[in-house]
């Protein structure tokens, strides 16, 4: 799959992405602000798994590489729920750091939700960052999520329950 708009593409994971990915991945300040499956250090080995794994066939997520001048410069995914949010998706996305403050994730995430609403059966994409994450959430609201609400002590960082927030987007209220 490529999805190409303003300047990046989203597309499958390649096995040749594995030393880029670890290379991006290996960063205190992203793994920070993910939660705590995502390991550090961040390691060839598990940049191998990972693009295992989003390459497999499985309707419950979608994983891509974000793609700018040939070159990997992130990752984002979504994660299709079951039952009684069956028509609901989370989003999950990180950056380079190089990359930061110029707009790239803001492009992405339109552009993936856009794929999203027009490709699966899906009404509602979220996100969950954490509430001290201000840049994050700053792209979300720059992209057209709102957020729903701020939950206390909600979750658990490097052993520091913190507070995380809920960001979403209906399908009805995306603009293209």
């Amino acid at each position: 799959m490529h999805i190409v708009t303003d300047g990046l593409i989203l597309r499958n994971w390649e096995e040749d992405d594995a030393e880029r990915l670890a290379a991006i991945a290996n960063n205190r300040k992203i793994a920070d602000n993910l939660n705590d499956g995502f390991p550090h250090p961040y390691s060839i080995e598990d940049a191998k798994q990972f693009i295992s794994r989003s390459r497999r066939e499985d309707s419950s997520y979608l994983h891509l590489a974000v793609e700018i001048n040939g070159i990997v410069a992130g990752s984002i995914g979504a994660y299709f729920k079951e039952n009684g949010h069956r028509k609901n998706a989370e989003l999950g996305y990180y950056l380079a750091e190089e990359y930061w403050g110029k707009g790239i994730m803001v492009k992405a995430i339109r552009c993936m939700i856009q794929h999203i609403f027009e490709n699966y059966d899906v009404i509602r994409i979220y996100a969950l960052p954490f509430a001290r994450n201000t840049a994050s959430r700053r792209v979300l609201e720059k992209a057209g999520f709102r957020c729903e609400a701020i939950l206390k002590s909600s979750i658990i960082k490097n052993n520091v329950v913190q507070d995380d927030c809920i960001y979403a987007i209906l399908k009805e209220e995306f603009e293209t």
